[in-house]
C-alpha cells in the first residue's frame, strides 16, 4: 500500500500569512517547470490526478497543500524557470518560494525533482542554495530516469552526487520514473522518516528497475548523504570483501 495514498487536497496558498496554522509537519516537493514534479507527487500518491498535470509548464503559481494525516502535508511549490511566464509571475514565484523555504518552520524536507537528462540547472543551484542554509533534509529525485541508458543513469548520479556532497547539507538522491513506477519504495521510506510515519512492508525493487540487483547487493544511495555517496564511490576499485561489507553506495 502506497504510503501516501490517502492524501487529499487541503487548500491553495497564494500568500505566506495564509500558511495552514494546524501544520506540524510538511513535505515541500519542488522542481524546474516539466521536471516532473507533479507526476512524481501522484505516483506516491498512488493517484493520477492529485496534483495537477499542465500541458502548460509553469501554470501552478501557488502552493498547493495535500493532507496525509491531520497536521501532516505535501506541499506542491510553483514550478519554476518557465521561460514563457510572465516576469511578474516568475517575481511572485520569488516572493512566496523563497521565503517560505527559508522561514517555514513547518518543513521537515525538501524533495527537489531535477530531470534525469538534464540535472542542475542554474534554477535547480539557486533553489539548494535556498533551501540548503535551514540545515533540513534535501532528497533529490532523478525524474524520467527510464528515458536514459544505464551508462547514461550512472553519470547523471555521479555528477548529482558530486554537487550535492559540496552543500554541506543532508542530501540524498536516486532515480526515478513516475511512468515506470521506479524509485516509489525508496523514496516513501526517506519521506516517511521526516514525518514520523512507518512503512510496514518496503516492498523490494522490481528487478525491471536498472541497477536493482546491484542496488540491493551495494546498498542504495537512499538514506546516506551525498557526501558519503561520494565518497564511497571513491573506494570502489577493489571488490569488497567476504564476511559482509558496506560496498558501493553509488550506482
Amino acid at each position: 500500500m502506497p504510503l501516501f495514498q490517502n492524501a487529499v487536497f487541503q487548500t491553495t496558498v497564494a500568500r505566506l500569512q495564509d500558511l495552514p496554522g494546524d501544520s506540524q509537519a510538511e513535505i515541500a516537493f519542488a522542481g524546474r517547470s516539466n521536471s516532473g514534479k507533479s507526476s512524481a507527487i501522484n505516483a506516491l500518491a498512488n493517484h493520477t490526478r492529485l496534483a495537477f498535470v499542465s500541458r502548460t509548464p509553469g501554470r501552478t503559481q501557488h502552493l498547493n497543500y495535500f493532507r496525509i494525516e491531520p497536521g501532516k502535508y505535501l506541499v506542491d511549490l510553483p514550478g519554476y524557470g518557465y521561460a514563457k511566464a510572465p516576469e511578474e509571475i516568475r517575481s511572485q514565484w520569488e516572493g512566496l518560494l523563497a521565503p517560505y523555504l527559508r522561514h517555514r518552520e513547518a518543513i521537515c524536507g525538501l524533495v527537489l525533482i531535477m530531470d534525469s537528462r538534464h540535472p542542475l540547472t542554474e534554477l535547480d543551484l539557486q533553489m539548494l542554495g535556498w533551501f540548503a542554509p535551514t540545515g533540513k533534509p534535501i532528497h533529490v529525485l532523478l525524474s524520467k530516469a527510464d528515458k536514459l541508458t544505464r551508462q547514461q543513469q550512472e553519470l547523471a548520479s555521479r555528477k548529482v552526487a558530486r554537487v550535492l556532497g559540496a552543500t554541506g547539507g543532508h542530501c540524498t538522491w536516486q532515480l526515478f520514473s513516475s511512468l515506470k513506477k521506479w524509485g516509489i519504495a525508496q523514496a516513501e521510506t526517506v519521506l516517511a522518516a521526516w514525518v514520523g510515519l512507518s512503512v510496514k512492508e518496503a516492498a523490494p525493487a522490481p528487478a525491471s528497475v536498472p541497477g536493482a540487483a546491484r542496488a540491493r547487493a551495494k546498498r542504495a544511495a537512499i538514506g546516506w548523504s551525498a557526501r558519503s555517496t561520494t565518497s564511497a564511490g571513491k573506494q570502489q576499485k577493489k571488490p569488497p570483501a567476504k564476511g559482509g561489507s558496506r560496498g558501493q553506495d553509488m550506482p
